[in-house]
């Protein structure tokens, strides 16, 4: 099956009940082509952009494959685990962390975008889905989805198939990643490389190459 996108959504700042915190995590689906820019989609946003947006974590993509397994695993979530539930702008389907390497870059509609970092939950999933075990499941199972680079300005729509266009890191599954971001246990192979990866986020090369340095 071609990867493609099932649904576009973007969210504005609101009050994320019962607490009331500002986040744009909530996101309604867009009909139509949607603008893309290096700091994500037309008329998405974030609250607290100390830890959320900016060129590395512009676009957020996720696998619609596995809002079945989330449901499987919290059934009496079952109806909230839909397109768009886990804050993303991109949902994604034939296409998982599993599939995909660090650095891949897609083509999808007129815009292309790099896979650069995978996703580390806050509280706010917690809150949005009324449910405080899930941060700690989606570290432990690894669907955590991924961030996107924009590297060319253009429009995205539901249904566009994603194209890759390239792949710098063949041998560096973003799957592995996944697990060393959240979970550590890289090895001083996989920190080498790391530290000088295309492609992958400015902030977790840093990391590899100040683990190096010690």
């Amino acid at each position: 099956m071609t990867a493609r996108l099932a649904s576009v959504q973007v969210g504005r700042v609101a009050p994320l009940r019962p607490e009331a915190v500002p986040s744009a995590f909530i996101k309604r689906a867009v009909a139509g082509a949607v603008s893309v820019g290096a700091l994500g989609l037309d008329g998405d946003a974030q609250a607290d952009l100390t830890v959320h947006g900016g060129p590395e974590k512009a676009v957020y993509g996720y696998a619609a494959d596995h809002y079945p397994v989330w449901a499987s695993d919290f059934p009496m979530l079952a109806a909230r685990f839909v397109p768009g539930s886990m804050g993303e702008n991109l949902t994604v389907v034939a296409l998982s962390e599993d599939d995909i390497c660090v650095g891949d870059v897609h083509a999808i509609g007129t815009a292309l975008l790099q896979v650069c970092q995978p996703r580390q939950p806050c509280f706010k999933l917690a809150l949005a889905l009324g449910e405080p075990r899930l941060g700690k499941a989606m570290v432990r199972n690894g669907r955590s989805g991924w961030y996107y680079r924009v590297l060319r300005d253009g429009a995205v729509t539901a249904g566009d198939e994603l194209r890759l266009a390239e792949r710098p890191n063949p041998n560096f599954a973003f799957s592995r990643l996944v697990t060393i971001v959240n979970l550590g246990g890289a090895t001083m192979a996989e920190m080498r490389v790391m530290a000088e990866m295309p492609g992958i986020a400015s902030r977790i090369a840093a990391k590899a190459r100040a683990a190096l340095a010690n």
